[in-house]
């Protein structure tokens, strides 16, 4: 190593930036994440900097820079924006005897900043020397992915409560308990969400003297794969994969999701496949909490969102029956994949100002006679697992007095490698649909117009009105 990794302790002490536009508010930026006392030397402050110092966050001064300017700081930022005048300050500093890092200048450069992933007090530097900033960001970005937000607070916790550790559980049980906190329980508890609930075991650990001697209670996370490619995933849902004792998973999940969860992780494939139910709801409801019940973290992996035509409520229902701790993970459903993907918001002013997500079948497989009341006029309609359905669904819609010439379109496995999309109309839907072989999961997606031709009981027409002045079927 050319550069020795350490932590610079900050509290009570002043840290010098010179400069006073963006470079030095970028530094700036970084520094108020510390405690130091942060002295910006500058003639002018640029909108940013200036908004900083009126609210006492940051103090500024102006005149000549001098050594006596950085003298005593615990370190100096030297960032103006001008090269030569950045070489001149930092001749300065150097004669005041402190350490500075000089932007875009590596070779005038005491310290370095790395990219850091911040859960305070956990923080994680990633430092190459200044040799590759786009891979330090790149390593940050897995790091992310990696680190529970949560982790800091938790880790507050921990601190806050080693002095009664200290003082109440045996030394020789120190370690144990401090591994049943981050390992166990404690630490999937306050990870759901139940901070006071985490914070609770911890001091009645404490107080019984140690870690408790019983077997590892077992969890369900319904997790939200989302539409397909796995750089859509939260990190939330990247966390429970990494944790996973057991892996339910669907038939729409992408194998490139199942790639980052642990290696040594059991997966059990439950995929329903149209026509056969290899895997019924029931059953599916019965393994995993038979395997939680073993003491497994399990994790139900849904394409999509658990709570959006996922058969979540069933799951969920087992789970509290059985006095399962269940936890929902929510994920991107496809809706939203394929508005981003087409650059079409689901919501426009004056055009579609509410979103209706449906689905092409009705429980029992068929489809719904009421399926027609999803079409709110002047809402964006979004249709699941409707392919198979659609030469109804267009008639249906078709009868009820949606234009024959309404844009619809098909989006087919959205952020997969298989993903298309293409335009048609309602009256050609159908057609366009087996003319271009969909065979992935798609979506039916239009906008219902706010008026139409809409028919009365007996198919005669009433005229172009307001959809919601119709008697609907």
């Amino acid at each position: 190593m050319k550069s020795f990794p350490m932590f610079i302790r900050t509290t009570g002490r002043r840290v010098v930036v010179a400069g006073g536009w963006e470079q030095a508010a970028q530094k700036t930026r970084l520094l108020l994440k510390t405690d130091a006392q942060i002295n910006v030397l500058a003639p002018d402050l640029d909108d940013e900097l200036a908004a900083l110092a009126a609210e006492g966050k940051i103090t500024h001064t102006t005149g000549a820079i001098t050594a006596d300017s950085f003298a005593g700081a615990a370190m100096g930022f030297i960032a103006t924006g001008c090269p030569g005048l950045d070489a001149s300050l930092h001749a300065i500093a150097k004669d005041a005897g402190v350490a500075v890092n000089v932007v875009d200048q590596p070779d005038l450069c005491d310290l370095t900043t790395p990219s850091i992933v911040d859960r305070d007090p956990v923080v994680v530097a990633i430092g190459t020397e200044g040799t590759a900033p786009v891979l330090a960001r790149s390593i940050k970005t897995q790091m992310e992915k990696a680190l529970s937000p949560s982790m800091g607070s938790f880790a507050a916790l921990a601190g806050r409560l080693r002095p009664a550790v200290a003082g109440r559980v045996p030394q020789e049980g120190r370690r144990a308990f401090w591994a049943w906190a981050f390992k166990d329980k404690p630490w999937q508890v306050h990870k759901r969400g139940a901070e006071r609930d985490a914070a609770k075991m911890l001091k009645d650990a404490i107080e019984a003297g140690g870690a408790p001697k019983t077997s590892a209670e077992g969890s369900i996370a319904l997790v939200g794969a989302g539409p397909g490619a796995r750089d859509l995933l939260t990190l939330r849902a990247v966390e429970r994969l990494q944790e996973a004792d057991v892996i339910f998973y669907d038939r729409l999940v992408d194998p490139q999701v199942l790639e980052l969860a642990r290696r040594d992780a059991e997966r059990v494939f439950v995929g329903k496949v149209v026509g056969a139910h290899a895997w019924p709801q029931d059953r599916i409801s019965e393994v995993i909490v038979s395997a939680a019940k073993q003491g497994k973290r399990v994790v139900r992996l849904k394409s999509g969102d658990p709570m959006i035509f996922g058969r979540a409520a069933e799951e969920i229902a087992a789970a509290k029956s059985a006095g399962v701790a269940v936890e929902v993970v929510p994920g991107v459903t496809a809706a939203i994949a394929a508005s981003a993907m087409l650059q079409q918001p689901l919501t426009e002013r004056g055009e579609a100002d509410a979103l209706t997500l449906c689905t092409g079948h009705s429980k029992d497989g068929s489809i719904s006679a009421d399926w027609v009341r999803n079409a709110t006029p002047g809402a964006k309609l979004v249709i699941y697992m409707g392919m198979g359905e659609a030469p109804k669904i267009a008639q249906q819609l078709l009868n009820d007095g949606v234009p024959a010439n309404l844009p619809v379109t098909i989006a087919v496995d959205v952020s997969k490698d298989t993903q298309q999309a293409f335009n048609t109309d309602l009256a050609a839907m159908a057609h366009a649909i087996k003319d271009h072989a969909v065979t992935g999961c798609g979506l039916i997606m239009m906008t219902i117009p706010k008026t139409h031709v809409s028919k009365d009981h007996h198919g005669s027409d009433q005229g172009t009105q307001p959809l919601s002045q119709v008697a609907r079927n």
